[in-house]
């Protein structure tokens, strides 16, 4: 197992990691719900050999995507931001 990191710098990490994938904020919160972490982030960037990969942004938003069609599938009476009572 991997020594846990502070605090500090695990926001040092996905600081670097939002900074060399070019993520947006959104980008970087869909990646921690997806449970991603940035080192993960960091070696999916596409090199110049790997035409067929999208970019980084691209594949979060498309994994994050997939996931909510699959949760909205297995649970199809519950839609977002409805609370049953």
């Amino acid at each position: 197992m991997g020594m846990k990191l502070k605090k500090r710098d695990q926001q040092q990490l996905w600081a670097e990691a939002q900074r060399r994938c070019g993520l947006s904020d959104e980008a970087v919160r869909m990646a921690k719900e997806l449970g991603i972490g940035p080192r993960s982030l960091i070696k999916n960037i596409p090199a110049r050999t790997q035409q067929w990969k999208s970019p980084v942004e691209d594949w979060v938003r498309d994994l994050y995507d997939k996931r909510q069609r699959k949760a909205a599938r297995k649970n199809p009476g519950i839609d977002a931001g409805e609370v049953d009572l």
